[in-house]
């Protein structure tokens, strides 16, 4: 299992309440792009609509640039397999007041692409403020025991 692209913000802007795991509907140049490590999901979310879950504002670009058609889309929405008890279980979840759908990570499972997303409230500035300032103890501790 290999990580193709994380959105390194979630830590920070977002309390994680519950993470799943989904397929993505990709073509093929997308794959290659995001095998090549290439693509950003740094404000990117879900949305569900008529059943089914998609990928919004996810930033995948083209494998090979001269290649690529011209109506091609980097910021396209890209649908998302879950299963139907799954997308009703977010939806019930979702409803609930502040809480969001957020990508995690790409990463290959096998010869899949999957993509982990996760349940999240937002955080206020203080809470931010906390989590660095956790970050940095952790970092000075950890820096203490290697000397």
């Amino acid at each position: 299992m290999s990580t193709f692209v994380v959105n390194k913000k979630v830590g920070l802007n977002y309390e994680i309440m519950e993470k799943r795991e989904a397929g993505i509907e990709l073509i093929g140049s997308e794959v290659k792009s995001l095998r090549n490590n290439h693509g950003s999901l740094t404000g990117a979310y879900v949305t569900i609509r008529g059943g089914q879950a998609y990928l919004i504002n996810a930033h995948i670009p083209p494998y090979q640039e001269k290649n690529t058609p011209a109506s091609y889309d980097p910021y396209r929405e890209r649908k998302l397999l879950f299963r139907k008890k799954e997308i009703a279980e977010l939806i019930a979840e979702g409803n609930k007041k502040g809480l969001t759908i957020v990508p995690i990570s790409v990463y290959s499972k096998g010869p899949k692409i999957k993509l982990e997303v996760a349940l999240v409230r937002g955080k206020k500035k203080h809470d931010k403020r906390e989590t660095l300032k956790k970050r940095q103890v952790d970092r000075d501790i950890a820096r203490d025991f290697a000397l």
